[in-house]
C-alpha cells in the first residue's frame, strides 16, 4: 500500500467514525485486514482517532466505546504501551521502579512518570501509582 493509499484509508476511517456508522466501520476494518496486518490496521485507526480528537472529543470517546472491535483496541494498547515505555526510558525512568505493565497490558506509572507523560495534569490528579491504559 502506498502513502497515498494509506492516507485515503485513514480518511475513509475518520469519515466512518464521524458518521458514527459502525456498519461502514466494520466493513472498512474487514477490508483492511485483508490488505494489512492487525498492527497496521490499528495504526490506521490510531491516526484516524488522532484526527477525530482535534474535531470532537465526545465523538472520540464514542468511537472507543462503540466503534472498534476488541482486537483492534488490544493492538492499539500494545502500540501505545511500547511507545510510552520507550519515551519513559528515554527520559531515564526505570522499568519496574518508576513504571511497569501489568498482566492485562495496562501501563502503571508512579507520580513522576505520570507527570512526564501527562504534564498538564493537576496535582490532585497525580495519585502515587495509576493505570494509564
Amino acid at each position: 500500500m502506498t502513502g497515498l493509499d494509506l492516507e485515503q484509508e485513514i480518511g475513509k476511517m475518520a469519515r466512518a467514525m464521524m458518521a458514527r456508522n459502525t456498519t461502514i466501520g466494520d466493513a472498512l476494518i474487514a477490508y483492511l485486514r485483508t490488505q494489512l496486518t492487525e498492527e497496521e490496521v490499528a495504526g490506521i485507526v490510531l491516526v484516524s482517532l488522532e484526527r477525530l480528537l482535534w474535531l470532537d472529543g465526545d465523538l472520540f470517546l464514542w468511537t472507543l466505546q462503540n466503534f472498534l472491535p476488541q482486537s483492534i483496541l488490544n493492538e492499539m494498547r500494545k502500540i501505545t504501551t511500547v511507545t510510552l515505555c520507550k519515551q519513559l526510558i528515554g527520559k531515564n525512568f526505570m522499568l519496574g521502579e518508576d513504571f511497569s505493565v501489568n498482566a492485562h497490558g495496562q501501563l502503571l506509572l508512579n507520580t513522576e512518570a505520570k507527570r512526564a507523560i501527562l504534564p498538564n495534569l493537576k496535582s490532585s490528579e497525580l495519585s502515587p501509582v495509576t493505570s494509564v491504559f
